[in-house]
């Protein structure tokens, strides 16, 4: 018989996590805003148009979300049983993101909706199963805290796609040649993460000894409200910072045209996701997620309206950098909490909370376009939609302080062979 293969280490499932959410959040969600500018200018997109493509990624992330929320469900309702394969089913959104990011070079513009729309479904189901499997098989090895490297893949996706479209205009590139070239990138990225997710490198949850002293009993989940509430909280952060990464260059070119430095506010802001990922890798364990969620928040409302405050160059960077620090460590933290809460049922809990981020994304650029309509100056709807977001952020921030308080962390974490095999949704 051919000798078993080792299984990945900690780290390269970490790496692989960290591409896979490169290539679904960094490039099937957000190549759409460096590139942006380039379609505007050329003509082929308007602001109302623009909001429209973006709403269709958004929305297709919020049927994504709720697909996999329910899919143990509607599973166990088909007689399939409820157990999804996550490695297969990361392989499929990644291949998925590719082809539909080569999609939009396709010039028909009646097909870019549908194009975006479906590019966020994959986007969805690649993060969610990406984030299930990878910090599930990460606790299972004894390394819950690298977990958080893997959301520096956005980041890391923002940067690339960011300094990409600026090489492009400099080369004078249409738009087109960068949806061509984004295609490429995800394509060779999904190559360097495939050989992760397979199945047969997954650690088996480990089984109680039956000898020995009986085991703690696993901590009741937690009661409707309480889910409630964090997931409406959640769902606060999506509208809060989604005008800030939709819009991002065209408000900079409003308030500091013919500036060279226009086109890296965005990669900023990725470098900024990816600092705060692997800051939040570093954090001690042990403390309450939702006091640190209260402050992710508050750190992204400063920067959302930094650049209202002071619409110079030193404020959209001092901006582009604050909203880019918590954003991934906000999704990291959330992740963490809907498995102490629903521990058994981790998976469709987070499809529940990214659900609920999807509602907020879908909201805030039509808000927005609404606004920039109905002002006298683009730039004056521009800054009144992000004060509106700055304040979201804000009460969501609040929001957490209250649960905190409300629902107080009366034990400590268990440890984490108890933790082990907790997200039994993923298979």
């Amino acid at each position: 018989m051919p000798a078993s293969r080792p299984l990945p280490s900690p780290l390269a499932i970490a790496l692989a996590g960290l591409v896979s959410l490169g290539v679904a959040m960094g490039i099937g969600r957000f190549a759409f805003t460096p590139l942006l500018p380039m379609m505007l200018a050329e003509g082929t997109v308007s602001i109302p148009g623009a909001s429209l493509l973006a709403s269709a990624n958004y929305l297709g992330y919020l049927v994504g979300a709720l697909a996999c929320t329910f899919q143990p469900w509607i599973a166990r309702r088909l007689g399939r049983g409820g157990a999804v394969n996550a490695p297969r089913t990361v392989r499929a959104a990644l291949v998925a993101t590719a082809l539909l990011t080569l999609g939009m070079a396709w010039q028909p513009p009646a097909a870019w909706p549908a194009l975006r729309f479906a590019a966020g479904v994959a986007s969805a189901v690649a993060f969610l199963y990406t984030s299930a499997w990878c910090l599930e098989q990460l606790a299972r090895r004894d390394q819950p805290a690298m977990g958080a490297l893997i959301y520096v893949g956005p980041g890391a996706g923002i940067v690339a796609s960011g300094l990409a479209a600026t090489g492009l205009v400099a080369l004078g590139a249409a738009a087109t040649v960068g949806w061509l070239t984004f295609a490429v990138l995800a394509a060779a990225l999904t190559a360097l993460a495939w050989p992760v997710f397979h199945p047969r490198n997954a650690v088996p949850a480990p089984m109680v000894a039956a000898s020995g002293p009986a085991a703690a009993p696993a901590p009741a989940p937690a009661g409707t409200t309480e889910v409630g509430a964090l997931t409406l909280a959640y769902g606060l952060a999506g509208i809060g910072y989604i005008i800030t990464a939709t819009f991002l260059p065209v408000i900079a070119r409003q308030a500091l045209p013919g500036s060279h430095w226009l086109d890296l506010f965005w990669p900023l802001l990725g470098a900024g996701v990816m600092a705060g990922a692997v800051l939040a890798s570093r954090l001690r364990g042990g403390g309450d997620l939702r006091l640190r969620l209260a402050a992710c928040y508050a750190i992204q409302a400063v920067g959302v309206a930094s650049s209202i405050v002071s619409p110079t160059l030193a404020g959209f960077a001092i901006g582009s950098l604050l909203v880019g620090l918590p954003f991934t460590t906000i999704t990291f933290f959330a992740m963490q909490e809907a498995r102490r809460l629903r521990p058994q049922h981790a998976a469709s809990t987070m499809g529940l909370l990214t659900a609920m981020y999807g509602v907020g994304q879908i909201a805030g650029p039509p808000l927005a376009a609404w606004l920039v309509a109905r002002s006298r100056t683009a730039a004056e709807g521009f800054a009144l939609s992000l004060w509106i977001a700055s304040g979201i952020l804000l009460a969501g921030a609040l929001l957490y302080v209250g649960l905190a308080r409300a629902y107080p962390v009366l034990s400590a974490p268990r440890p984490a062979s108890a933790r082990r095999g907790s997200v039994r949704d993923t298979g």
